[in-house]
């Protein structure tokens, strides 16, 4: 029987509540709805473990995990009947640099580091990427914020034989992966894209950071795009907005003006409403479990299949 991979978060938000509340459900209930990749690297959806979690909330830290994912501001919902507590107590979060050392020595054990706290923080992004090369840990970084693209980061944690994986995931089905569908469709069928854009609503914290700390996020959703010449000038991304009556979950507006045959006008609008946190969820089980495969298999640096799951991945724009 393979061991579990053994998981450190950072941040308890949102996207974490999900993800550990949707492994627990999977391991109650066995369903295989809403997941993509039933085993990887011999891992399944449930050999995962949580053996440390970082906050800064006074709210959270000291709180078991399973209690810690409910706590306000949080309001992604409950999905599992039953959650039996972790074992895990959240630690404090790092509150500057100095502290690394700290992190790293209750590091010690975790295989993956997934860091998830809110974009907009990229010192302290870089800080806990720092904490997990001490500790010997992959780093998988769920946020907009530059790290696994930087070739500096690369070669470090390629040296050490670690894996690093981000920048920033795609959601499961979001209002990037959509976009991008969309407009390669356009292209492959012969049309000439006119102009187009994005709107993103929500109600969770994570929106609401974006709300007024959003440009490395404008620059992640370009990259996810895959926007070149042909589409430069021609996409806009409409600062992301936050309504807390939406809780959890996030409506998008995409459209798309066209010229077809006899350079005629093709429109496309589309409303898309999803729960944000799920999203995430469904894509960040595949990126622990690649992060703990590549580092039992000692491969450190990139892992080449995580790119099509993230905006940002090496070789996109900072």
């Amino acid at each position: 029987m393979i061991e579990r991979a053994k998981v450190a978060v950072v941040g308890v938000g949102n996207n974490v509540s999900a993800l550990v509340q949707g492994i627990a459900f999977h391991r109650a209930t066995g369903s295989l709805v809403g997941i993509c990749r039933p085993e990887v690297d011999g891992l399944g959806v449930g050999d995962i473990d949580f053996v440390a979690a970082f906050a800064v909330s006074d709210a959270k830290v000291g709180q078991d995990l399973c209690d810690a994912i409910f706590v306000a501001p949080n309001n992604f919902p409950r999905i599992a009947a039953e959650l039996p507590p972790s074992g895990v107590r959240v630690q404090r979060g790092l509150t500057d640099a100095s502290e690394v050392d700290r992190v790293a020595n209750a590091l010690t054990g975790a295989e993956v580091v997934l860091y998830s706290a809110p974009s907009g923080l990229p010192e302290v992004a870089r800080a806990y990427a720092e904490a997990a090369l001490r500790a010997g840990a992959a780093f998988v970084n769920t946020t907009s914020d530059v790290v696994a693209r930087d070739p500096q980061w690369i070669e470090r944690f390629e040296a050490a034989g670690l894996p690093l994986l981000g920048d920033d995931l795609t959601s499961q089905f979001g209002t990037s992966i959509v976009h991008r569908t969309l407009l390669r469709l356009l292209a492959e069928r012969g049309l000439t894209l006119t102009s187009s854009y994005q709107v993103n609503l929500g109600g969770t914290e994570d929106i609401r950071n974006l709300a007024h700390n959003g440009s490395s996020k404008k620059q992640s959703k370009l990259n996810a795009l895959g926007s070149d010449q042909s589409t430069a000038g021609r996409v806009e991304m409409a600062p992301i907005g936050h309504i807390a009556n939406l809780r959890s979950e996030k409506v998008a507006y995409l459209n798309i003006e066209a010229q077809g045959w006899g350079e005629t006008s093709v429109s496309l609008d589309i409303k898309l409403k999803v729960h944000d946190p799920s999203g995430a969820a469904g894509v960040t089980v595949d990126l622990v479990r690649m992060a703990a495969g590549a580092l039992r298999a000692g491969r450190g640096g990139h892992v080449p299949a995580a790119a099509t799951m993230l905006k940002s991945p090496p070789g996109t724009s900072a």
